[in-house]
Protein backbone atom coordinates (compact mmCIF):
# COMPACT_ATOMS: atom_id res chain seq x y z
CA UNK A 1 0.00 0.00 0.00
CA UNK A 2 1.00 3.07 -0.69
CA UNK A 3 1.29 6.23 1.52
CA UNK A 4 1.02 9.90 1.03
CA UNK A 5 4.13 11.72 1.01
CA UNK A 6 4.35 14.09 4.55
CA UNK A 7 3.47 17.96 3.04
CA UNK A 8 7.30 19.77 3.08
CA UNK A 9 7.84 22.07 6.78
CA UNK A 10 5.92 25.91 5.76
CA UNK A 11 7.80 28.06 7.86
CA UNK A 12 5.69 30.99 8.73
CA UNK A 13 6.73 34.33 10.57
CA UNK A 14 5.24 35.54 14.11
CA UNK A 15 3.08 38.16 12.29
CA UNK A 16 1.29 37.34 9.15
CA UNK A 17 -1.93 38.90 7.30
CA UNK A 18 -4.58 36.16 7.19
CA UNK A 19 -7.71 35.81 4.98
CA UNK A 20 -11.70 34.57 6.77
CA UNK A 21 -13.05 34.46 3.23
CA UNK A 22 -16.23 32.62 4.61
CA UNK A 23 -16.77 35.71 6.86
CA UNK A 24 -15.59 38.35 4.24
CA UNK A 25 -12.48 39.69 6.42
CA UNK A 26 -9.48 39.69 4.31
CA UNK A 27 -5.84 41.53 4.95
CA UNK A 28 -6.41 40.68 9.17
CA UNK A 29 -3.01 41.32 10.77
CA UNK A 30 -2.54 38.50 13.03
CA UNK A 31 -0.33 37.21 15.66
CA UNK A 32 0.95 33.50 15.23
CA UNK A 33 0.33 32.88 19.22
CA UNK A 34 1.74 29.13 20.13
CA UNK A 35 1.29 30.02 23.48
CA UNK A 36 -2.35 29.72 23.11
CA UNK A 37 -4.43 26.75 22.53
CA UNK A 38 -7.44 28.62 20.51
CA UNK A 39 -7.62 31.11 17.73
CA UNK A 40 -9.11 34.26 18.59
CA UNK A 41 -11.00 37.18 16.57
CA UNK A 42 -11.62 40.70 18.13
CA UNK A 43 -15.72 40.88 18.23
CA UNK A 44 -17.94 43.03 20.04
CA UNK A 45 -22.14 43.00 20.71
CA UNK A 46 -21.87 39.18 20.52
CA UNK A 47 -25.35 37.58 20.37
CA UNK A 48 -26.38 33.88 19.76
CA UNK A 49 -29.26 33.66 18.39
CA UNK A 50 -31.49 30.65 16.92
CA UNK A 51 -31.65 29.90 12.66
CA UNK A 52 -33.82 27.29 11.70
CA UNK A 53 -33.50 25.39 14.98
CA UNK A 54 -29.85 25.54 15.13
CA UNK A 55 -27.73 28.10 17.00
CA UNK A 56 -25.93 30.77 15.50
CA UNK A 57 -24.00 33.84 16.57
CA UNK A 58 -24.11 37.57 15.14
CA UNK A 59 -21.12 39.68 16.56
CA UNK A 60 -19.74 42.99 15.01
CA UNK A 61 -16.02 42.34 13.68
CA UNK A 62 -13.28 44.78 11.92
CA UNK A 63 -10.17 44.54 10.50
CA UNK A 64 -7.97 47.22 12.57
CA UNK A 65 -10.24 47.59 16.37
CA UNK A 66 -13.35 49.95 14.79
CA UNK A 67 -11.45 51.31 11.72
CA UNK A 68 -13.93 48.50 9.70
CA UNK A 69 -16.95 47.56 11.43
CA UNK A 70 -18.94 45.05 9.58
CA UNK A 71 -21.83 42.85 11.06
CA UNK A 72 -21.16 39.17 10.84
CA UNK A 73 -23.69 35.94 11.04
CA UNK A 74 -22.45 32.41 11.62
CA UNK A 75 -23.29 29.21 12.85
CA UNK A 76 -22.07 28.40 16.68
CA UNK A 77 -19.92 25.53 16.71
CA UNK A 78 -19.85 25.58 20.58
CA UNK A 79 -18.91 27.87 23.83
CA UNK A 80 -16.61 26.96 26.28
CA UNK A 81 -14.09 28.05 28.49
CA UNK A 82 -10.98 29.43 27.55
CA UNK A 83 -8.31 30.86 29.39
CA UNK A 84 -7.69 34.86 28.55
CA UNK A 85 -4.28 36.33 28.66
CA UNK A 86 -4.45 36.84 32.42
CA UNK A 87 -5.05 32.86 32.38
CA UNK A 88 -8.40 33.06 33.76
CA UNK A 89 -11.19 31.19 31.63
CA UNK A 90 -13.81 33.03 30.58
CA UNK A 91 -16.84 31.62 28.53
CA UNK A 92 -15.95 32.16 24.84
CA UNK A 93 -18.37 31.56 21.69
CA UNK A 94 -16.03 29.38 19.23
CA UNK A 95 -17.08 29.39 15.17
CA UNK A 96 -15.79 27.56 12.96
CA UNK A 97 -14.49 28.90 9.65
CA UNK A 98 -11.47 28.63 6.81
CA UNK A 99 -8.69 30.46 7.11
CA UNK A 100 -6.29 31.59 3.98
CA UNK A 101 -2.91 32.00 4.93
CA UNK A 102 -0.45 32.49 2.17
CA UNK A 103 -1.80 29.84 -0.71
CA UNK A 104 -3.10 27.35 1.58
CA UNK A 105 -6.70 27.36 2.70
CA UNK A 106 -8.30 25.07 6.14
CA UNK A 107 -10.74 25.19 8.44
CA UNK A 108 -9.86 26.59 12.15
CA UNK A 109 -11.92 27.38 15.09
CA UNK A 110 -12.32 30.44 16.29
CA UNK A 111 -13.32 32.05 19.78
CA UNK A 112 -14.89 35.69 19.89
CA UNK A 113 -13.44 37.92 22.11
CA UNK A 114 -13.21 41.82 22.78
CA UNK A 115 -9.29 41.83 21.70
CA UNK A 116 -9.71 45.96 21.60
CA UNK A 117 -7.22 46.57 24.26
CA UNK A 118 -5.17 43.77 22.41
CA UNK A 119 -2.81 44.71 19.33
CA UNK A 120 -3.64 42.35 16.76
CA UNK A 121 -7.28 42.04 16.05
CA UNK A 122 -6.30 38.10 15.58
CA UNK A 123 -4.59 35.60 17.01
CA UNK A 124 -3.82 32.09 15.23
CA UNK A 125 -3.20 29.47 18.19
CA UNK A 126 -1.61 26.29 17.92
CA UNK A 127 -4.68 24.15 17.27
CA UNK A 128 -5.25 26.20 13.97
CA UNK A 129 -1.39 24.78 13.26
CA UNK A 130 -1.54 21.73 14.31
CA UNK A 131 -1.22 18.72 11.59
CA UNK A 132 -0.38 21.19 8.65
CA UNK A 133 2.97 21.29 9.16
CA UNK A 134 3.92 24.67 9.80
CA UNK A 135 6.71 26.18 12.16
CA UNK A 136 6.96 29.51 12.98
CA UNK A 137 9.76 31.40 12.85
CA UNK A 138 10.38 33.65 16.10
CA UNK A 139 12.02 36.84 14.21
CA UNK A 140 10.99 37.07 11.09
CA UNK A 141 7.21 38.30 10.10
CA UNK A 142 4.88 37.99 7.15
CA UNK A 143 7.52 34.93 5.65
CA UNK A 144 4.14 33.72 3.40
CA UNK A 145 2.04 36.57 3.27
CA UNK A 146 2.79 40.82 2.30
CA UNK A 147 2.98 42.93 4.52
CA UNK A 148 -0.30 45.25 4.40
CA UNK A 149 -0.14 48.30 1.74
CA UNK A 150 3.17 46.60 0.03
CA UNK A 151 2.81 45.06 -3.66
CA UNK A 152 2.56 41.47 -4.17
CA UNK A 153 5.95 41.45 -5.65
CA UNK A 154 7.49 42.94 -2.58
CA UNK A 155 9.18 40.09 -0.96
Amino acid sequence: MKTAAPRPLTVIGWIETIDLPDLGLPGLRTKIDTGARTSALHAHDIRPFTRDGAPWVAFMADLGHGLHDRPIEAPLHAERPIKNTSGVPEDRYIIRTRMRLGRRLWTIDLSLSDRSAMTFPMIVGRAALKNHAIAVHTRRTHLVTPRPGASQDTP
